[in-house]
């Protein structure tokens, strides 16, 4: 896994936040944060959902491809509640705030309702876990 996401942190990078494959035409995003455990800085490229208004609010989305487990990077980030980002070509800091009820069901539908993969993991994680909204807005 470490290799893919190197390929598509570099490509992100070399293209102003743009990424081919299947994820072309998909807001992307690179996620800096800490090993809880050992303080070590991964990066982590995942799609995001942008704030219909605010432009320094954006949502990503712990669905580990419809894994029975949540990924490290959430568990890193709500411990944190910060991260560093990178979104195109800019990089800025980020609070983190983890949403429920309506709130993380409304957001995840509509990132499910553009990219049915995020209804399909959702389905594969029936019973399993609800999968995890992260809210991500710009801080000073």
């Amino acid at each position: 896994m470490s290799d893919w996401n190197a390929n598509v942190i570099d490509e992100f990078r070399a293209n102003g936040g743009n990424v081919g494959g299947p994820f072309a035409g998909a807001p992307m995003v690179l996620v800096h944060h800490r090993g809880r455990k050992t303080g070590r800085e991964f990066v982590s490229p995942m799609m995001y959902l942008p704030h219909e208004s605010d432009d320094d609010v954006i949502y990503v989305f712990a669905s580990k491809a419809g894994a029975p487990e949540n990924p490290d990077w959430y568990y890193n980030l709500v411990a944190a509640g910060q991260a560093t980002v990178e979104r195109g070509t800019h990089t800025y800091p980020v609070r983190v705030r983890e949403l429920t009820g309506e709130e993380r069901d409304s957001r995840y539908d509509t990132q499910a309702g553009r990219y049915p993969g995020f209804a399909e993991y959702a389905e594969k994680t029936a019973g399993i876990r609800t999968i995890p909204v992260l809210e991500l807005t710009r801080s000073s």
